[in-house]
């Protein structure tokens, strides 16, 4: 499993334990992995063996009709086809993430994205919002690690007008002073409240910990003192040399043709430049010991979490993390949170980005009896064998939660 770094947030703990998560996935990661519990494998304790060698099943799927790629203007664009729905879910990624920006500029690019809504060269702020507002649209903007998504949710009816709109703030951002310090200011306060939420300020350490010196250490959001560093002139600059076609990917969901898609993309983005950007996986976090972070609160909860690097998404080990981490989790929730009413909330979150990582997430009164007991559920999987009723029970799962997972048309943009 690699070296663990963890965050504590509470008053009952102070050693240091042997070593865009989402905690509303803890539940159906618990639910998952309570289909998986482990079995000892015969003969194998001994042998200390932990991975279950199955012959995989073949099925057969059918091409997806329904989705095509096809590239305007340099900006490459995957256009799923829906006719059951009048909506449309327009997403362009922006590649890059938290790479794109210094560490001492971390946030700029979302603070630009959001400062945009304030106002572009065709719509003025008043003018903008009367028209998104008339449209009935939404337009969204959601920046992660490896990414920032910038898409619209609209009708087929309007999808061209709110098109328009979202293209101009791409493009043409007014980047007014005085709006533009507003909306640095609202990002300097809600990077602070972090320090209110036990939660918020755990994932927040944890991260930082974990990948101290790697990109993933830095938020998209930004800290306090990022923010505080970030100048209008900056958010001018990076609108004009970062906004450029070699860094974007258009997914469009709904009921809109290819030759409309590329008509409004050829008059607007496609006019963009090139840029040099070039995709690249980022590096491996560097190895290092297990290290523990510590706050100090007048809290009854002590708040735990901990991350450890995993595989690049290229890797056939990606996967197979993906469903031990599931496992894990239900493993912890049965013995944990059932059997000893230690704590209301034990996961083994999984990280999919573009190199994973995976960790151990628990509240509790009693510390280190739990983190005790986590300990053991982990030797358990490394030791134990996966019961292969089990793990079909658990794939079947996976399967289920995929769909119900993209039902909506923004959900599979």
């Amino acid at each position: 499993w690699g070296a663990l770094t963890l965050a504590g947030v509470g008053s009952g703990w102070a050693g240091a334990p042997p070593q865009h998560h989402d905690r509303a996935a803890g539940a159906a990661e618990r639910d998952r992995g309570a289909a998986a519990r482990s079995v000892p494998a015969p003969g194998a304790r001994a042998a200390r063996q932990g991975v279950l060698v199955r012959t995989p099943v073949v099925v057969r799927v059918a091409p997806d009709s329904g989705t095509e790629r096809y590239t305007v203007g340099g900006i490459p664009v995957i256009h799923r086809h829906v006719a059951g729905n009048n909506v449309v879910a327009a997403n362009l990624y922006l590649l890059g993430g938290v790479r794109q920006t210094p560490a001492e500029k971390a946030g700029l690019e979302a603070i630009l994205l959001d400062a945009s809504e304030r106002g572009t060269r065709k719509y003025p702020k008043a003018v903008l919002r009367r028209r998104m507002a008339s449209l009935g649209s939404a337009i969204v903007s959601a920046p992660s690690e490896d990414w920032t998504l910038f898409g619209l949710r609209s009708t087929t009816a309007t999808f061209d007008s709110t098109w328009a709109v979202l293209a101009d703030r791409v493009m043409a951002p007014r980047l007014d002073s005085v709006e533009t310090e507003q909306v640095r200011a609202l990002y300097a306060t809600g990077v602070r409240q972090r320090r209110d939420s036990p939660d918020a300020l755990l994932e927040y350490l944890a991260d930082s910990a974990a990948f101290d010196g790697h990109p993933y250490g830095l938020s998209p959001a930004g800290t306090e003192r990022s923010i505080a560093n970030i100048t209008l002139a900056d958010l001018r600059r990076y609108q004009r040399e970062q906004m450029v076609k070699s860094r974007m990917l258009l997914v469009v969901v709904g009921n809109v043709d290819r030759a409309r898609v590329e008509r409004l993309v050829a008059a607007t983005l496609a006019t963009l430049p090139a840029g040099s950007y070039r995709w690249t996986l980022p590096p491996a976090p560097a190895r290092a010991r297990s290290a523990a972070v510590v706050v100090a609160r007048p809290l009854a909860t002590n708040y735990i979490l901990g991350y450890y690097s995993g595989p690049p998404a290229t890797s056939a080990d990606y996967p197979a993390l993906r469903i031990a981490t599931a496992v894990l989790s239900g493993r912890m929730f049965a013995e944990i949170r059932s059997r000893r009413n230690l704590t209301y909330a034990v996961d083994a979150p999984f990280l999919e980005r573009a190199v994973s990582a995976g960790g151990l997430y628990v509240t509790t009164v009693s510390p280190d009896l739990t983190l005790d007991l986590m300990k053991q559920e982990i030797e358990g999987l490394r030791r134990d064998q996966i019961d292969p009723a089990a793990l079909d029970r658990l794939v079947q799962q996976f399967i289920t939660d995929y769909f119900l997972d993209n039902e909506t048309n923004s959900d599979q943009a």
